[in-house]
């Protein structure tokens, strides 16, 4: 009679080839799914258009095939938002799946159908366990304005470098009366300018241009007051307690409701937050040497954000001050002591950010 052991590991082999994982390579109009077992074989690949009813075929032929244990989706915050929607609402379970790297695409080659089998396998393995970013709620609302919020200020800062660099060529007159004045002077002395003058002469030419840029700034600046009202207005709302830590405005604090997406489950600890913001420690040791360095990774906004909460505290916090003086006397150095800065935020800020994703 057959042993026990054997038995049970022919049951364990019959259950890998009868589960079912699935892989989709996103793209603008199209996206490429595949289906593997749990042998790791390749079973079948389709391709699908980007329509609700094309995410829905895209459903009903991942389930002709038996319902997937997982589905590992690429750019499941881009091209592939509407399809996770899709099955997350379906009740598959969806994971966040990394484009291979160059390495691996040199070796093994580049195609849609080769991508969706690598994403199947990928969450397989256990190699893809990062959950997708819920984008539902407030916390979407914050994401779509704060990129509006973002491409404005840029815009109103390149406006106002473009102002001061016809300045720096403008006639000696023009220059000398507005030498030394703000920006929100010089707006006031050109936003009152005509612009229905012949701008063939140099001197009305730079006027009209002057006045264009300053009504340009203007505008944006009014923009920017308005993101930044609605955003004041949706961070009180979604993100109490992280609005009540030392440091924390709304702006870091939409920034880090962005970054979690709504979706306390992305983050299994507050390791895992300062992973995915890359204020995490990297060792950085070699013979003799025992030392950690900066992450140049993960969520750079978010670190962009992190960094705002630690220059406040080490210029108006007594405690940080005396902590970074501290430890700039056994020996660190400025970085290092901002790293470990960094850190000691993300493990105040886990708790308030869990605290918030919960109540909403």
């Amino acid at each position: 009679m057959p042993h026990h052991d054997s038995l049970d590991h022919s049951t364990t082999l019959i259950g890998f080839a009868q589960a079912r994982y699935a892989g989709v390579d996103t793209h603008t109009d199209t996206h490429h799914a595949a289906i593997i077992d749990g042998m790791g074989r390749r079973l079948a690949d389709a391709e699908f258009v980007t329509t609700l009813a094309g995410y829905q075929a895209l459903l009903d032929w991942l389930l002709a095939h038996g319902t997937p244990a997982s589905v590992g989706i690429e750019g499941t915050g881009s091209y592939g938002a509407g399809l996770t929607r899709v099955l997350t609402a379906a009740g598959l379970a969806v994971f966040e799946v990394d484009c291979p790297d160059r390495a691996a695409r040199r070796h093994r080659g580049k195609s849609d159908p080769e991508d969706a089998y690598n994403a199947a396998t990928a969450v397989a393995s256990g190699r893809a366990t990062a959950l997708p970013r819920a984008r539902t709620g407030c916390v979407e609302a914050i994401r779509a304005i704060r990129v509006a919020h973002r491409s404005a200020v840029k815009a109103r800062t390149q406006t106002a470098n473009q102002i001061h660099a016809l300045l720096v060529t403008a006639p000696d007159e023009l220059r000398d009366e507005v030498r030394g004045w703000s920006l929100p002077r010089l707006v006031a002395r050109f936003d009152q300018q005509p612009i229905d003058a012949d701008p063939a002469d140099p001197v009305t030419g730079l006027t009209y241009a002057l006045t264009a840029l300053t009504r340009r700034w203007q505008h944006l600046s009014d923009e920017v007051a308005d993101h930044d009202r609605h955003l004041g207005h949706l961070a009180r709302i979604a993100a109490p307690h992280l609005l009540k830590l030392f440091g924390v405005g709304f702006d870091v604090a939409t920034q880090l409701l962005v970054t979690a997406g709504n979706n306390p489950a992305r983050m299994r600890g507050e390791a895992a937050l300062a992973h995915l913001c890359g204020v995490a420690p990297l060792p950085a040791s070699s013979g003799r040497t025992d030392r950690h360095r900066l992450n140049r990774g993960g969520d750079r906004q978010a670190n962009k954000a992190i960094y705002i909460v630690v220059m406040s505290r080490l210029r108006h916090d007594p405690e940080t001050r005396a902590y970074a003086q501290r430890r700039k006397a056994q020996g660190l150095s400025t970085k290092e002591i901002m790293r470990c800065l960094k850190r000691h935020v993300v493990r105040q800020l886990y708790k308030a950010l869990i605290a918030d994703l919960q109540t909403a």
